[in-house]
């Protein structure tokens, strides 16, 4: 894969504005993050490329739960653990053959499935979900589905975020409520992740070393979000999420 000798100084700060936006998406639109895998599955090979975002991820996942520690709801983390457990699972094996066209095709169509269900959902309920309430409702089968879901597109290309956001919508979360679940959420999952990745070769010391450099992105990014959260009111922030789904994954489905 490309290292950071082999980089021209364009492809490094596409890179660097790809970090930045790693650090902005974790305190403060999620699943925008998608749009920095576009860039860094355009400007290194696809499949490495997922090796070098995930250490990137975790540092923006660290700066999330330093921010929103309090709010994060844990019996809907709890409910979600075991079904993302298997959908790494399946992820980690679907890597081992499919191509990097599969994977993205792949990914593309399952958040644009995504986006347009919640869409759908919330403009023909009444009234948003008690995150509590689905404990005891057909919200068991739903948090199993998008735990599979989000455990096999965040295993096969860092893009669980758009899932778990489309989730948290639909359940009815609110706005700090939602960042600090999804804070969680991401930092178990994806150092989870991290055996997985070394495994298959996608995690290794050139990675590491770009790693090294883009890290020091990902910080004023995550600033940056959270000035920005306090500023963006909730219907807002619900626009910006799905619409960071939809844009992400037009991407995907069409590299």
């Amino acid at each position: 894969m490309n290292t950071m000798t082999h980089l021209t100084g364009w492809e490094f700060a596409a890179l660097a504005f790809a970090a930045l936006l790693v650090g902005f998406s974790k305190t403060a639109v999620s699943g925008a993050n998608t749009v920095s895998l576009a860039i860094f599955a355009a400007v290194l090979p696809p499949r490495a490329s997922t090796g070098v975002l995930l250490p990137l991820l975790i540092a923006g996942d660290v700066l999330a739960v330093r921010t929103y520690r309090r709010h994060a709801h844990w019996p809907t983390l709890w409910r979600l653990f075991p079904a993302v457990a298997a959908g790494v699972v399946v992820g980690t094996l679907f890597l081992v053959w499919a191509d990097d066209a599969a994977v993205g095709t792949s990914i593309g169509a399952i958040l644009l499935l995504m986006a347009a269900v919640t869409v759908w959902r919330r403009r023909t309920a009444e009234v948003a979900e008690d995150p509590d309430a689905v404990v005891t409702r057909a919200g068991r089968l739903k948090a199993r589905s998008y735990g599979v879901l989000g455990g096999f597109t965040t295993m096969v290309a860092n893009a669980g975020g758009p899932v778990m956001s489309m989730y948290l919508l639909s359940a009815g979360f609110r706005k700090l409520g939602f960042l600090g679940t999804s804070a969680f959420f991401f930092l178990i999952v994806n150092v989870s992740k991290v055996p997985f990745s070394v495994g298959l070769g996608l995690i290794n010391g050139p990675s590491l070393l770009l790693d090294a450099a883009l890290a020091l992105f990902v910080v004023p990014g995550a600033l940056l979000g959270r000035w920005a959260v306090d500023r963006i009111n909730q219907r807002l922030f619900e626009r910006l999420v799905i619409a960071a789904t939809v844009v992400g994954g037009l991407q995907l489905l069409l590299r």
